[in-house]
């Protein structure tokens, strides 16, 4: 089963935009060497440890750098852009390099929108039976959740993110990505229309797009809108654990169910994320994944994304229970260790959510650390074929 990378660019603390963008290109060059189905960048602003706002250009500078692997987005986010903009965009970059581009799609300034109004969030299925594991407390929980193991694959309680996405920094942030009096459609409106662009069944021209051989695909981190859209359209979709590992069953599960074959795809189709960090031993492993934490931690206060810090950076962080209970979702569930122990456990993730495909994404202070990371997860990987 073929692995990929999802790749935010990250900026290191000492470091510039512009070495995190050479390190990026450099790093999908040995990612298609060592054999990676495909390489993502996400869309993130206002984030000063990220460098990869404008997927569109990123993904135009990766295609030109690399011959092979397949290059898209994972995601750009419909809530502050027009369909046609983005079918143009990376239309633009097809035309150059036809068939090997994806368009990754996601809602999440949409569901962030509606978490700021009240709406709430969708409802996690019912729990799998399984052995119970301790519970564990998180912050901004109504009930307190407890931990649960589905066939050995941790699915930790859901966070809440009212709080965050009320947060009016936020807010400002969202506004200067539109412009004044903008409204956004509804995701399932404006998926359809990117389709129709490409296909060329819309009233207007999308050119360069229309006719591209781009591979659209939804991402999404629970059961709701984003899983039922993918699988209603025909879709492939990419499931969020690496982002809310509690609601990954639920997603991949809600994305079946709704599954219509299409002329884009005939069965469902799944891939899903995880954090990974893999070093020639664990204790090293684990030591360059210990700033990981801290940097969560920033997210999830409002404050964004930080320059990643140094081992000794994050160590002086002074932890406090509430921070600890903030993050433990997410450093739970990464799959950190030797190139072995990681393989194992990705192998529990593809076995438990039914993985077509798994995508990585692993960050570390040092870029040589973070190529050596996927250099040894891919070897492992191929050698368990």
């Amino acid at each position: 089963m073929p692995l990929s990378v999802l790749d935010l660019a990250p900026i290191p603390s000492g470091g510039t935009a512009a070495g995190a963008l050479r390190n990026t290109i450099d790093l999908a060059r040995r990612a298609e060497a060592l054999g990676y189905r495909r390489y993502w960048v996400a869309e993130h602003h206002f984030a000063p440890g990220v460098a990869s706002s404008a997927p569109d250009v990123l993904v135009a500078l990766l295609a030109a750098a690399t011959s092979r692997i397949r290059v898209g987005s994972g995601a750009v986010q419909l809530g502050h852009r027009a369909p046609v903009s983005v079918v143009e965009s990376f239309g633009l970059v097809d035309a150059l390099h036809p068939g090997r581009i994806d368009l990754g799609i996601g809602r999440s300034g949409q569901r962030r929108a509606e978490l700021a109004a009240g709406a709430p969030a969708p409802v996690p299925a019912a729990p799998v039976p399984a052995a119970p594991v301790p519970a564990v407390p998180v912050r901004a929980v109504a009930v307190r959740a407890v931990a649960r193991t589905v066939d050995g694959l941790l699915v930790p309680p859901p966070f809440d993110w009212t709080a965050l996405a009320r947060d009016p920094r936020l807010a400002r942030q969202a506004a200067l990505l539109q412009q004044p009096g903008a409204v956004t459609p509804a995701f399932a409106e404006q998926v359809d229309d990117v389709l129709a662009f490409l296909k060329g069944t819309h009233e207007a021209h999308a050119v360069p797009g229309e006719g591209a051989g781009l591979e659209v695909w939804i991402l999404g981190s629970s059961g709701g809108e984003s899983a039922r859209v993918a699988g209603e359209r025909g879709l492939p979709f990419a499931a969020n654990y690496h982002v809310s590992p509690a609601t990954v069953l639920e997603a991949v599960d809600a994305y079946r169910e709704a599954f219509q074959p299409s002329d884009l795809l005939a069965e469902p189709y799944v891939v899903v994320s995880a954090d990974v960090v893999v070093a020639e031993d664990a204790a090293t492993a684990r030591e360059l994944a210990a700033p990981y934490g801290v940097w969560v931690r920033s997210i999830r206060t409002g404050a964004g994304a930080p320059p990643f810090p140094t081992p000794e950076e994050a160590a002086a962080h002074a932890w406090t229970q509430d921070d600890l209970d903030l993050v433990r979702d997410r450093l739970d569930t990464r799959f950190v260790g030797s190139p072995r122990e990681v393989a194992d456990g990705l192998e529990t993730l593809r076995r438990v959510t039914g993985a077509d495909e798994l995508l990585v994404t692993t960050v570390t202070h040092g870029h040589a650390d973070r190529v050596r990371s996927y250099e040894l997860l891919a070897r492992a990987w191929a050698g368990r074929s």
